[in-house]
């Protein structure tokens, strides 16, 4: 199924005005979340108000403006496009149980048993190669690498005070401990890693090979692929620790002022429709059995995961972000 395929079946979807709104926020990229909330419209009938975040503050502005409006909640779901963020909600008492029907067929790795939050379409942390600047027998393997000398000023990761980067950087701290992962982010700062705005520039960067290799998500290395970059993909540290595999997470917000809509929207995300959809338009790993992985991209079954508790890690990222804000330089 193409891209234009999800279109026009979008497009041929009987729509009935209701009247009826849901409003949600996302940190779901816009040209991929849209469909999805274009189709869930056309099916119910219920008008779908999105507010994004911008591609440099990933995750983190809507997540703000969440924790700003506590007191008086504009928003009925969030759907965040990392396994982390949406605890920063839960922990404050902000975040409604509900146990979606159809987050029946997603694994219970995946979910919460009271229904607090539910993943599903994840994407995987990599490192992607320009294959003209590097050679086969020299790929990079593991994320220790963007430390090694020899590529001393020739790799770059997205500014880890925002999107997936800052969760990465927690999940070492958390797994590590501070002591080796602030030893590493100290080795890849003295190697002269070039700190990009966004894991969409990191990919620009190396598919124009003014770099060698940068850290980013799948769903940016599959559109390097897709546009015809001389690029390649490793998943890192399959031999070790293991590759960051990241949900996208739906909750549904406490007090929301569209309740019973929120929680429709809430169960078509995590339909198989939505995990399909989500496969073909931005390269993201279904997390139920049965739907199609992307051409290119690792089935989640099949990779060593770098161990994850997701509940520790958001803890762990508010008490580190000091200690990154120093590393950028902040």
């Amino acid at each position: 199924m193409t891209r234009a395929t999800v279109v026009a079946i979008v497009a041929l979807l009987g729509c009935k005005s209701s009247g009826r709104d849901v409003v949600v926020y996302t940190s779901v990229d816009q040209p991929f979340s849209q469909p999805v909330f274009d189709a869930f419209e056309h099916q119910t009938g219920i008008h779908v108000r999105a507010v994004y975040d911008t591609e440099e503050t990933k995750s983190t502005g809507v997540v703000n403006r969440l924790i700003a409006e506590a007191t008086s909640p504009q928003a009925d779901v969030f759907w965040a496009n990392d396994p982390v963020r949406p605890f920063l909600l839960v922990d404050r008492g902000m975040v409604e149980p509900y146990l979606a029907p159809n987050a029946a067929g997603i694994p219970a790795r995946f979910k919460a048993a009271d229904g607090t939050w539910t993943g599903f379409a994840a994407r995987a942390r990599v490192l992607l190669v320009n294959t003209k600047q590097v050679a086969p027998a020299a790929m990079p393997r593991s994320i220790k690498d963007l430390a090694d000398p020899r590529w001393k000023a020739r790799t770059a990761i997205a500014n880890p005070l925002f999107g997936t980067t800052t969760m990465h950087a927690a999940a070492l701290f958390a797994t590590w401990g501070d002591e080796r992962a602030r030893a590493f982010f100290d080795d890849v700062k003295a190697n002269d890693v070039r700190i990009a705005g966004s894991n969409g520039e990191v990919k620009r960067l190396v598919a124009s090979g003014e770099i060698a290799f940068g850290l980013t998500d799948t769903d940016d290395a599959h559109e390097a692929l897709d546009e015809g970059a001389p690029v390649d993909v490793v998943y890192p540290d399959q031999d070790g620790d293991g590759t960051p595999v990241m949900p996208t997470v739906v909750v549904l917000l406490a007090r929301g002022p569209h309740g019973d809509a929120g929680r429709q929207l809430v169960d078509y995300l995590l339909s198989a429709e939505v995990e399909a959809a989500m496969a073909v338009t931005a390269a993201h790993m279904p997390l139920r059995s049965g739907v199609a992985v992307p051409n290119g991209v690792k089935p989640v079954g099949e990779l060593r995961a770098f161990p994850m508790d997701y509940p520790r890690v958001a803890k762990t990222m508010e008490r580190v972000e000091p200690v990154l804000r120093t590393w950028v330089g902040l």
